[in-house]
């Protein structure tokens, strides 16, 4: 159990980061700890970063985990290592072959093309939040969502929050007992109290919601869907 005057977790990079920042939220949200208490904390998921997250990223958008990887498998099978050089040496055809759509191939072809040209995906790292937003968000096919997910998967940083993921919205609004789902600024408001580790809250909340209906939240950028977003809960 951690402390008032235990310092906040600088990242998320490990689990005792994970726990430590949600102990000290649990602490100060009396709603929040009896989730906590009632469910137990999610296991740390961090992703390697790099131009091979993005990718992931691009391939989860609108599709269930398991579809995402059996594509991401099929891409592997051909590419090996996921890297610029290997996305930009396929066809359109056998990105589609792989089980890409025809956005989907589009838009991992535009990163990669990004990355010939200058875009250092690996050096994202030492730019602050709104900085690699700013330049993934840049690129075809890639909203604020999905830079939030790198920056918050790939990349540990602690205070990020999807306010637009609509499961977020769900397991927010269940957890503060609210009448409707809490959208945009309402999401936001609502995060603005477990800051500085609003992170780490969008990790507990993704697995709140699984334990409210029994299945994954599916992990889609809200605002550069190809099909609109329904809700499912």
């Amino acid at each position: 159990m951690t402390s008032p005057r235990t310092p906040w977790p600088t990242r998320l990079d490990t689990q005792a980061d994970l726990d430590a920042a949600l102990q000290k939220l649990a602490a100060r949200d009396k709603p929040f700890a009896r989730a906590l208490e009632q469910i137990g904390a999610p296991a740390i998921r961090r992703t390697e970063p790099g131009f091979g997250a993005i990718v992931g990223s691009i391939l989860g958008q609108q599709v269930s985990g398991h579809a995402a990887r059996a594509i991401r498998n099929k891409l592997l099978a051909r590419t090996g290592p996921l890297t610029p050089d290997a996305i930009r040496a396929l066809s359109s055809e056998e990105l589609r072959a792989c089980g890409l759509s025809g956005a989907k191939a589009r838009y991992v072809r535009a990163a990669a093309d990004a990355c010939h040209d200058g875009l250092d995906i690996d050096g994202l790292h030492q730019h602050d939040d709104e900085t690699v937003i700013a330049l993934l968000t840049a690129l075809p096919g890639i909203g604020r969502w999905t830079a939030e997910i790198y920056l918050l998967f790939a990349l540990g940083r602690i205070d990020v929050w999807p306010a637009d993921d609509l499961a977020l919205q769900i397991g927010a609004g269940h957890l503060r007992r609210l009448k409707d789902r809490p959208r945009g600024k309402a999401a936001r408001q609502i995060a603005d109290r477990w800051a500085p580790a609003r992170g780490a809250a969008a990790l507990f909340l993704w697995h709140y919601y699984h334990s409210l209906t029994a299945r994954d939240a599916v992990l889609a950028d809200p605002s550069k869907a190809e099909t609109p977003i329904k809700e499912t809960a």
